[in-house]
């Protein structure tokens, strides 16, 4: 079976995370965020308190990219880096006044693309389509792990 280019999975998944992304931009960029920032306040307002690299890990991203994404909050005042009491070398992040503030936003703006993206599904076909793309996340994770 062939699969041509109009109708392959993975285009279709690629564009819904560029078209997530111009919603993104276009919803934080009043906030001076954009689509690179939000995953790490997310992850941030779940789990305060860990580090850069610990957060890169969960959000499966490769540190440099942690980095700028977490300077960027930094410098815009969302996430200030505190000296980790027990190894002197380790900084965790924490949510400033600022962040916390925003977050009831941000997860409003986050449903508001959800809202968008499964409008007119029902909701058996929106539970079918999460557990088709955690299905196809599992099987990218599973082969990227057999190449290291």
């Amino acid at each position: 079976m062939s699969i041509n280019e109009k109708e392959s999975i993975g285009r279709w998944i690629s564009l819904l995370h560029r078209y997530g992304n111009v919603y993104m931009n276009e919803q934080l960029k009043e906030y001076n965020l954009g689509a690179g920032q939000y995953q790490f306040l997310a992850v941030l307002y779940q789990n305060e308190g860990l580090s850069q690299d610990e957060i890169a890990y969960l959000l499966k991203m490769d540190k440099g990219t942690a980095a700028r994404a977490i300077a960027k909050l930094e410098k815009e005042g969302y996430v200030e880096r505190k000296i980790f009491s027990v190894d002197k070398r380790i900084k965790k992040l924490y949510l400033t006044e600022k962040a916390h503030a925003f977050e009831s936003k941000l997860t409003s703006i986050l449903l508001g693309w959800t809202n968008i993206i499964t409008k007119d599904l029902s909701a058996d076909e929106q539970n079918y389509a999460l557990n088709l793309l955690k299905k196809i996340s599992l099987n990218a994770e599973g082969f990227l792990e057999t190449m290291k």
